[in-house]
C-alpha cells in the first residue's frame, strides 16, 4: 500500500539505472506478480530473501524498493524514517495515467482522497498518536471481553443456519458476513438508527470488495480508483446519517454509549478528533479493515488446518491449543502479505542509498517465513511458540484490532470443531484464491461433514403402509 503524501515522485523513474540495485524481474526471470505467485507467493518470497536483504521491482506503483527479511520488515514498519503517509500518489497516480490535463483528472478523486488520507493508518505522528489514543479505548480489554457472548451468539447463530448435512461453502456461510456483523457490534452500527436501518448494512462486503481491489492492485486502473471512490463515499453516506442522529440523541440527553462511534462523537466534542471528514475517515477505514483482513484469516485458517490433518485432531484433542494455533495461522499464511512506507529522509540501507520519496514494500508474508526467524518456517506447527507473527504489522502502526481478530478467530474454530469434528475439504485440487497480491483470500471454500451426509443419504423416509 503505497503512495507518500510528503514526496510522491520516485527519485528516479522506474526505467533509469539505480546503481547497485538488484531488480526482482531480472533475479527471477519473469514477472514477479505471475499467476503462480498470486496461487502460491512463498516460493518467489524465498528467492528474494536468499538472494538479497532489498531488491528493486517497477511492478510496484512505478518502482519500489522490497524488503523480505524478518529484520528488515520490522525495522521498515517501526523507523520514523520510514513514512505511513502515502495516499496522494497512490490515489491520483491511476487518473495522471488516464488524463492529459491533470487537474480535470485529479478532481475526480478528491472526495476519495479527502477521507482516504485522514484514515489513522495513513497517519504519522503526532495526528497518528491523537488519532489512536481515540480508537485505542475502545479496542481495551475489557471492553473486547464484554463483546465476547455477542460474539460467541453471532457465531453460533451463523453455524446454525448452515445446511450441514449437504457440501458448504464456508465463505459464503461463514467467513464473509460475520466479520462485518462484528465489527458492526463494536462501532455502534446496530443502535441509532430505525430498526429498519439499525443492523450493518448488507452492502459492507460489496463496498470491502471494491476498496480490497484498488488497495490490493500493485498498479491500481482509473476504474479501480472511481470503483473504491464509490464504495467509499457509500460507506461515508451511511455513516452520515448515523452519526447524525447519534449527535442528536446525546443532545437531547442521552446518555453516551461505550462503542467506538461513541468515543469518536466524544472526541469531535473534546477536539480530539478535528472535523466530519477525520470523524468518518476512521469510521469506514475502521469498518473495511475490521471485516478484510478477518474474513480471510477464516477462511484460509480453516482449509490450512483441514489441510493437516493430524494438526486438526490435535486441536480436538486439546482445545486449549487453539490461541497459539490462531497465530501460527497467521503467521504460516498471513492474509496481509504486504504493506508500503514512503522513505522521509535519504537513508542507507545494505549499502543502497534510498533517497527521500521512495517507496519500500515490506513483505509481511515472505518475513513470517524467514529461516533466520523461524525454525522449519515452511511447516505448519500448531504448537510452535514463537514471537509474534508480523502479520499485524509492528511498531506505532501495528494493528488496533489484533486482539478482536484474535478472539473472534478463536470463537470461530471452537465452534466449528465442536459442532463438526469430523469436517472435511471437499474444494478442487486448485483453492479459489481471490488473486489479490496484497489482501491473500480464497472467493470460496467447499467443505462437507461426512457423517452428517452419510446420516442424511441413508435415513429413508417411512412411508404409509
Amino acid at each position: 500500500m503505497p503512495h507518500g503524501r510528503r514526496a510522491s515522485a520516485l527519485h528516479a523513474p522506474p526505467s533509469a539505472p539505480i546503481a547497485g540495485r538488484l531488480d526482482a524481474r531480472a533475479l527471477l526471470g519473469h514477472s514477479m506478480l505471475d499467476g503462480a505467485f498470486l496461487r502460491d507467493p512463498y516460493p518467489t518470497y524465498g528467492a528474494l530473501r536468499d538472494a538479497a536483504p532489498l531488491v528493486w521491482s517497477d511492478e510496484f506503483f512505478g518502482g519500489a524498493w522490497l524488503v523480505s527479511r524478518h529484520a528488515d520488515v520490522e525495522l521498515v514498519l517501526r523507523d520514523a524514517r520510514f513514512s505511513a503517509q502515502r495516499t496522494g500518489g497512490w490515489v491520483m497516480r491511476p487518473v495522471d495515467a488516464a488524463h492529459d490535463d491533470r487537474h480535470a483528472g485529479r478532481s475526480e478523486l478528491k472526495g476519495f482522497q479527502r477521507l482516504f488520507a485522514r484514515a489513522m493508518i495513513f497517519l504519522d505522528a503526532p495526528d497518528h498518536t491523537r488519532v489512536r489514543q481515540v480508537m485505542a479505548a475502545a479496542f481495551r480489554p475489557a471492553d473486547l471481553q464484554r463483546l465476547t457472548p455477542r460474539i460467541e451468539q453471532v457465531v453460533a447463530e451463523r453455524l446454525a443456519a448452515v445446511d450441514s448435512t449437504q457440501t458448504f461453502d464456508f465463505v459464503s456461510a461463514l467467513a464473509r458476513p460475520l466479520p462485518a456483523e462484528v465489527i458492526g457490534l463494536l462501532l455502534g452500527m446496530d443502535v441509532g438508527l430505525d430498526d429498519a436501518e439499525g443492523d450493518v448494512p448488507a452492502d459492507v462486503v460489496a463496498w470491502s470488495d471494491e476498496l480490497a481491489d484498488f488497495i490490493g492492485a500493485p498498479t491500481p486502473s482509473r476504474a479501480q480508483a472511481l470503483s473504491a471512490q464509490a464504495a467509499l463515499l457509500a460507506m461515508a453516506r451511511y455513516f452520515d446519517v448515523l452519526l447524525a442522529r447519534r449527535r442528536a440523541a446525546l443532545g437531547s440527553g442521552t446518555e453516551p454509549r461505550e462503542d467506538v462511534i461513541g468515543r469518536l462523537l466524544q472526541a469531535e466534542r473534546d477536539g480530539q478528533i478535528r472535523g466530519s471528514a477525520e470523524l468518518l475517515a476512521q469510521c469506514v477505514m475502521l469498518l473495511f479493515a475490521g471485516h478484510e483482513t478477518t474474513r480471510h484469516l477464516l477462511a484460509n485458517g480453516l482449509r490450512t488446518l483441514l489441510a493437516h490433518p493430524q494438526q486438526w485432531q490435535q486441536l480436538k484433542q486439546d482445545p486449549s491449543l487453539l490461541p497459539g494455533a490462531v497465530r501460527e495461522l497467521l503467521r504460516y499464511d498471513s492474509p496481509v502479505q504486504y504493506t508500503g512506507r514512503r522513505v522521509t529522509t535519504d537513508t542507507t540501507l545494505h549499502g543502497q542509498t534510498l533517497h527521500r520519496g521512495d517507496l519500500v514494500v515490506a513483505l509481511i508474508g515472505a518475513a513470517n517465513r524467514d529461516p533466520a526467524r523461524h525454525e522449519r518456517p515452511d511447516e505448519l506447527d500448531i504448537t510452535r511458540r514463537p514471537a509474534p507473527p508480523l502479520a499485524f504489522g509492528q511498531g506505532p502502526h501495528v494493528c488496533i484490532g489484533a486482539a478482536l481478530t484474535l478472539m473472534e478467530a478463536q470463537a470461530v474454530f471452537a465452534q466449528v470443531l465442536r459442532r463438526w469434528p469430523d469436517l472435511a475439504l471437499t474444494e478442487p485440487a486448485a483453492p479459489q484464491w481471490t488473486g489479490n497480491a496484497l489482501y491473500r483470500g480464497l472467493t470460496a471454500l467447499s467443505v462437507q461433514c461426512p457423517s452428517l451426509s452419510a446420516n442424511a443419504h441413508t435415513a429413508a423416509p417411512t412411508l404409509p403402509l
